[in-house]
């Protein structure tokens, strides 16, 4: 394959919309990046204008491609990966959206859920999705939107609205309102779609109201779904790659083996492991998840979600403003052996994995006479590991596999102090590769591996290299004492909304 042809990958998250332009070996010729407005018009509610994720998006891709001094034609093809669950409903005849986009940490839909539970239906539908019934997932952020906004239910009911995930509202703007698409791994996160038949369910449409005129064509992860439109950059390039932001980590990090594990450290943390072909019904109250389709193979991961991650190092720094930024953060947690018996349990939206409690409220206990800011830095730390070692706990459970090791990626994948600490939770080692891109990468290897940039997925294994591998040095004694604490912590957050 000539080295004259690359591959832009759109990477549109929850604060942020990158494009990365990557070439044949993977790595990064050039990067764009554009922050955008968060909304919180109440308490458990987040929201973002679509506008604004387009225009953020459009314009990066044009920069990442400007900055590494390309033409077009020396794109191969786009890929997308994208914030799941983030919810968009517009009119198809007027293109603009009825709603803003209701984002995937929005915790609106909690009562509903809540009554959706009582009717005893959880099971039927985790057996269809693999999901539970919670807030997270789009389904009922629809529901809400077709509810609630005035005159939506009309247009649905006239097949005049279109439900989107951010990859559908992207591309159908990329292809200036041609295609209305959507691929199995984001299909699996709308609480819609039966991930043994890979197509939407018409009982869980019934269920929550939804017209099924409203929902995007089902596609495979790695095809060519149309090309993005001439007056748009970059123009005339096939869209052959699509996956939800955690999956496409998962295929970036090389973790095709059944057994294979990668956590992403972001907005939130994300945990995924490869099951293969076989859809692993969780016991211990994790997600069942389609991992990626390519050509007619499904392979699916058990995934463990873990809302506030990475935010919880910009809550310190942009609401408490005990640092200025997140590097101040490590240096500072640094300075001290540990958080000093302070735990900070981050449930600002809520609590995923394992314990799925949207009553549950951010806590800090433990705290004393000397705390200080750097205990505060350490314990915000550790509660990212502490919550993606509980999740890693409940994946071994599930699976009857052990742990071999961890890849890791993500933003505070660049913190040693987590690093460390993570492998002393977990008692085996944590790599992270020389790229911790590989959200946007693995977008762009299923873009590339459909025109054939890539042949197979042997050339993706050969990419990843290792850039530091991080063991653990701490006694278990020592180790289980602070998990026990950090349980008593946990204990304390949960239902705090219900005990107002």
């Amino acid at each position: 394959m000539s080295s004259q042809k690359y591959i832009l990958a759109l990477d549109q998250g929850t604060t942020s919309s990158r494009a990365i332009v990557f070439d044949h070996s993977g790595r990064i010729v050039s990067v764009a990046q554009k922050e955008y407005r968060q909304h919180y018009p109440k308490s458990g509610w987040v929201e973002h204008d679509p506008f604004d994720i387009w225009a953020s998006q459009s314009s990066t891709a044009a920069e990442a491609v400007s900055k590494a001094d390309l033409s077009t034609d020396a794109i191969a093809a786009v890929g997308i990966t994208n914030q799941r669950e983030t919810t968009v409903v517009w009119d198809k005849e007027t293109g603009k959206p009825v709603y803003n986009a209701i984002v995937w940490q929005d915790r609106r839909t909690a009562d509903y859920c809540a009554e959706l539970q009582k009717q005893g239906i959880e099971s039927m539908i985790r057996e269809k999705t693999g999901l539970r019934i919670d807030p997270y997932f789009s389904g009922t952020k629809i529901r809400w939107i077709l509810e609630n906004v005035d005159g939506a239910r009309a247009l649905a009911d006239k097949g005049r609205l279109l439900f989107g995930t951010v990859d559908t509202w992207l591309i159908w703007q990329l292809t200036e309102r041609k295609v209305h698409v959507t691929d199995a791994t984001n299909a699996s996160r709308t609480l819609l779609l039966n991930i043994h038949t890979g197509d939407w369910d018409d009982d869980l449409l019934k269920l929550l109201g939804i017209p099924r005129s409203m929902l995007p064509e089902v596609k495979s992860s790695s095809e060519v779904y149309g090309k993005v439109a001439a007056g748009i950059y970059p123009g005339g390039v096939p869209i052959a790659g699509i996956a939800g932001d955690q999956q496409a980590a998962l295929f970036g990090q090389a973790c095709f083996e059944p057994g294979m594990v990668k956590n992403t450290y972001g907005t939130g943390c994300f945990t995924l492991m490869n099951t293969g072909t076989e859809a692993v019904t969780s016991k211990n109250n994790l997600l069942t998840t389609i991992a990626w389709r390519i050509g007619n193979r499904t392979e699916y991961a058990l995934e463990g979600s873990v809302f506030i991650g990475g935010a919880v190092v910009q809550w310190l720094r942009d609401e408490l403003r005990i640092v200025s930024t997140a590097q101040e953060v490590d240096r500072l947690a640094a300075t001290v052996p540990d958080a000093g018996g302070l735990y900070i349990v981050p449930a600002f939206t809520g609590l995923g994995a394992p314990h799925w409690d949207p009553y549950a409220r951010g806590i800090a206990v433990g705290i004393t006479r000397g705390t200080n800011r750097a205990h505060f830095c350490r314990a915000a730390l550790d509660a990212i590991a502490f919550q993606t070692a509980d999740l890693i706990s409940c994946m071994e459970k599930d699976s009857g596999l052990t742990l071999s090791e961890l890849r890791v990626d993500g933003g505070a994948s660049h913190s040693q102090p987590l690093l460390q600490f993570q492998s002393d939770l977990l008692g085996r080692p944590v790599i992270r590769p020389k790229c911790v891109e590989t959200t946007a990468m693995g977008a762009a290897y299923l873009a590339g591996l459909a025109v054939g940039y890539w042949t197979s997925r042997d050339d993706i294994t050969k990419n990843w290299q290792v850039d530091q591998k991080f063991k653990p040095d701490t006694a278990r004694k020592d180790i289980d004492t602070l998990r026990t604490g950090w349980n008593r912590a946990l204990e304390r957050s949960k239902g705090w909304e219900l005990s107002n």
